[in-house]
């Protein structure tokens, strides 16, 4: 059989599974669309994924990349599987690689997650399934400032969760370069009950629970837990046990995979 690489844009409401990785035993966001796919191309399929969400954690422009047969007609393909998994999984685009070797991981220049708060009083049905609900009022401006000292290339261990290394490995580096990490706020029709608060952030890789571990720490410093001030030293502390909480996953979606200039 003629085997071609194609690559696919997806969304997920991450709420019904246990993350995106294929977990024996569980229901997964690769595991259910890798499944449909086989049921469609009658043949078995390694999809590959451009970044790892947790359970709860939703999609909107992960890139996959795997094996087809050559023949199929891509947009069927994505009709097949939108009837089949959707509304909890859509393939948005579905396209030829022009590069055979495209992996939609290690390809990846870099990604952009965003992150979601409520900040009210009162809870918002409405949002409830994709912005963590805050009740005491964040100062913005604080936030925004907390976040300068996180540009850039540095040792994120304070924010990440350690991954575990098999007796005699090395452990892994928690060293990522930060390329964006910005806060604004979404006009809403809810504005008069509270304030929709964003945080696009962006950057070559994360390490495990990085985004969440640091929207934690800023809400922090929003609610005036945490001065500014002292974000450098809990990141130069490497020391997650000082970083404070981590943001729940309902309120974090990965936004964009960027291949530039072109997938090798």
């Amino acid at each position: 059989m003629n085997l071609r690489r194609a690559r696919f844009v997806v969304a997920y409401d991450g709420a019904p599974f246990k993350g995106l990785s294929e977990t024996p035993g569980m229901r997964t966001v690769l595991g259910v669309l890798r499944e449909a796919m086989e049921r469609v191309v009658r043949t078995p399929v390694d999809l590959v994924a451009a970044g790892r969400t947790d359970a709860g954690v939703h999609g909107w422009g992960q890139v996959l990349s795997g094996d087809v047969p050559a023949e199929i007609d891509l947009a069927t393909l994505a009709h097949r599987l939108n009837r089949m998994c959707g509304p909890e999984i859509v393939v948005r685009r579905a396209e030829w690689s022009e590069q055979p070797a495209f992996n939609a991981r290690y390809d990846a220049q870099w990604r952009h997650y965003r992150y979601h708060v409520w900040s009210a009083p009162v809870a918002n049905p409405h949002l409830a399934a994709t912005a963590w609900h805050v009740a005491p009022r964040l100062d913005l401006e604080l936030m925004r400032l907390a976040c300068d000292p996180l540009i850039g290339t540095h040792d994120f261990t304070a924010f990440c969760r350690r991954p575990k290394v098999a007796d005699g490995a090395r452990e892994r580096s928690m060293v990522r370069r930060l390329l964006e990490a910005r806060w604004s706020v979404v006009p809403t029709d809810y504005d008069e009950a509270g304030r929709l608060l964003r945080l696009d952030i962006r950057a070559a890789s994360f390490c495990h629970q990085m985004v969440r571990s640091i929207v934690g720490l800023l809400v922090e410093v929003g609610m005036g837990n945490v001065p500014a001030g002292e974000v450098r030293g809990i990141l130069l502390s490497r020391n997650r046990a000082i970083a404070g909480q981590v943001a729940p996953a309902h309120g974090l979606v990965l936004w964009d995979v960027v291949y530039e200039p072109t997938p090798r």
